[in-house]
C-alpha cells in the first residue's frame, strides 16, 4: 500500500422516512451532481457520524431530526475518465427521526422533495449510489418484509 495514495474520506447520510415518503435531495455540486439521494456530508474529525448526519440534514433541508442506529454503508466510488479512481467516500447511514422544519434546498442541495418508495425504484430520476437499496431496507424494516 502506498503511503501516497489518498484514503478514502468518511461521510453520513441521514435517511429520514416521515408518512410513508423519504426526504431526498438533488445534489447541487459534483460529485452526482443534479442526482438525487439522502441528505448527508462528510464527518468532521470529533464528530460521530450520527451527529453529522443530523447536522447535513439540518443544513441541506432545515429539518431538524434525531438519530437512530446506524444501519449500513454505502460505497460510493467514482472513476475519472481514463479509469483512475477520482473519489471515494464510505457513507454511514443513519436513519433519522423527523423532530420538525419544513424541507427547503440549502447548502450543496438544489431541491428537496418528499418521495415515496414506489416513485424511488421506479427509475424515473437519477438516484446516487445505494439510494434505491436503503429505501428498500428502510421501508421493510417500518413496515415488516414484502
Amino acid at each position: 500500500m502506498s503511503e501516497n495514495l489518498p484514503a478514502p474520506k468518511i461521510g453520513a447520510i441521514a435517511v429520514l422516512f416521515h408518512g410513508e415518503r423519504f426526504l431526498l435531495v438533488q445534489r447541487g455540486k459534483n460529485p452526482g451532481l443534479g442526482q438525487w439521494g439522502f441528505p448527508g456530508g462528510h464527518v468532521e474529525l470529533g464528530e460521530t457520524a450520527k451527529a453529522a448526519a443530523v447536522r447535513e440534514l439540518w443544513e441541506e433541508t432545515s429539518i431538524k431530526a434525531t438519530a437512530g442506529d446506524y444501519m449500513t454503508a454505502v460505497d460510493v466510488i467514482g472513476k475519472s475518465d481514463d479509469g483512475q479512481i477520482a473519489y471515494h467516500y464510505l457513507l454511514a447511514v443513519v436513519p433519522c427521526t423527523y423532530v420538525s422544519g419544513t424541507a427547503t434546498a440549502g447548502d450543496d442541495a438544489a431541491a428537496t422533495e418528499w418521495v415515496d418508495l414506489p416513485e424511488i425504484l421506479s427509475g424515473n430520476r437519477p438516484l446516487s449510489e445505494g439510494v434505491a437499496r436503503v429505501a428498500q431496507q428502510v421501508w421493510e424494516a417500518n413496515n415488516g418484509a414484502a
